[in-house]
């Protein structure tokens, strides 16, 4: 918790979402997350700045990448993947790309379900047998407006402590392993754990959360793709000591599964028993998923954060957010909460 002093704001409803700043006055953001998630953050923050690196978690289990990590041993690519279609750009090229490492195969066979991305990640990896240098590689093909970085470069399995996994034992806490069953469990989760239990965070996953100007943490799915990085020891150091700004964006509605019946400031309890020494400046939820904003407040006061309400949900009731929306709310944070003088 910090001395920062909280304040509870409603942010005005803004027209489309500014360009991205000339690279000499423009933040640099590092955002983290998985999934669906992180591929909403991702593409609203492209549209406001070119100095973007995304942290993703390596611990999925399913589909494609299940497969792929269980044959050949190598990270998951599922998320990787997302990330960087999420950083395509908007003109022909970008859009091609994105649709084509997105697309999966159907058939009878082998192939079947295996998305273009997944492989062709999977494939430039044993190549070059650098993570990193690959990624790197997808991203310049692809042209994305951002970098994407692995959480670790070790393969990750999601365990958590779940009370009612199973309906017909409903006050029994077991371990359940996957993120995949992690994420579907009818059970209460009570917390989550990384195996192995110390995984060594990739060296520029850390460097970028220490030279960013702010961190985007969520949203996602919060205990199998946002909690994962606050379980990696350096990576939790570099969030904790970074002199960057720290925003939570929290989801639009409790996800089925593994957060049900969760309020807004249940997720923020969750997150502070996972990372106590966790310091936020901005939590940023939509105004109308949060029906008790004094207990929100309170919740969010115990990590030294100021609250900002904005509408950043799609209007077609989708329960996802709205690229533009959320860009533009993610640009008055920056405006509003950065530090005095240009951006580096």
């Amino acid at each position: 918790m910090t001395g920062r002093t909280f304040r509870m704001r409603r942010l005005r409803t803004g027209g489309p979402a500014p360009a991205a700043r000339d690279r000499g006055t423009q933040p640099k953001v590092v955002a983290l997350g998985g999934g669906h998630g992180l591929s909403a953050s991702l593409a609203s923050l492209r549209r406001i700045t070119g100095d973007l690196t995304a942290v993703v978690t390596v611990a999925d289990d399913g589909g494609s990448s299940g497969r792929l990590r269980e044959e050949l041993g190598v990270l998951p690519p599922g998320d990787l993947r997302k990330a960087l279609a999420a950083l395509c750009g908007d003109d022909d090229w970008g859009q091609t790309w994105s649709r084509v490492i997105q697309h999966r195969f159907q058939s009878q066979g082998d192939l079947h379900d295996h998305a273009v991305g997944n492989l062709l990640i999977v494939a430039l990896w044993e190549q070059l047998g650098d993570h990193v240098a690959a990624l790197d590689l997808v991203g310049k093909l692809l042209g994305a407006h951002g970098r994407v970085l692995p959480m670790s470069a070790v393969p990750l399995e999601l365990q958590a402590l779940v009370k009612g996994h199973e309906p017909t034992r409903p006050d029994d806490v077991e371990t359940v392993r996957g993120q995949a069953t992690v994420a579907l469990t009818r059970g209460e989760v009570q917390s989550v754990h990384l195996v192995p239990a110390d995984p060594p965070a990739v060296p520029e996953a850390v460097q970028a959360v220490m030279d960013a100007d702010w961190v985007v943490l969520g949203p996602g799915s919060w205990f199998s793709s946002v909690i994962p990085h606050l379980l990696v020891p350096e990576l939790l150091t570099a969030l904790v000591e970074t002199r960057a700004r720290r925003v939570l964006s929290l989801n639009l509605a409790p996800q089925p599964g593994e957060t049900e019946g969760f309020s807004p400031q249940r997720h923020l309890e969750v997150l502070a028993r996972h990372a106590p020494k966790l310091a936020l400046d901005v939590v940023l939820a939509d105004r109308d998923a949060v029906p008790d904003s004094d207990s929100l407040a309170d919740a969010a006061k115990r990590f030294g954060a100021a609250v900002e309400l904005a509408p950043v949900a799609a209007r077609d009731s989708s329960a996802t957010h709205d690229p533009e929306l959320l860009a533009a709310a993610y640009d008055r944070i920056f405006r509003m909460h950065g530090r005095i003088g240009p951006w580096r």
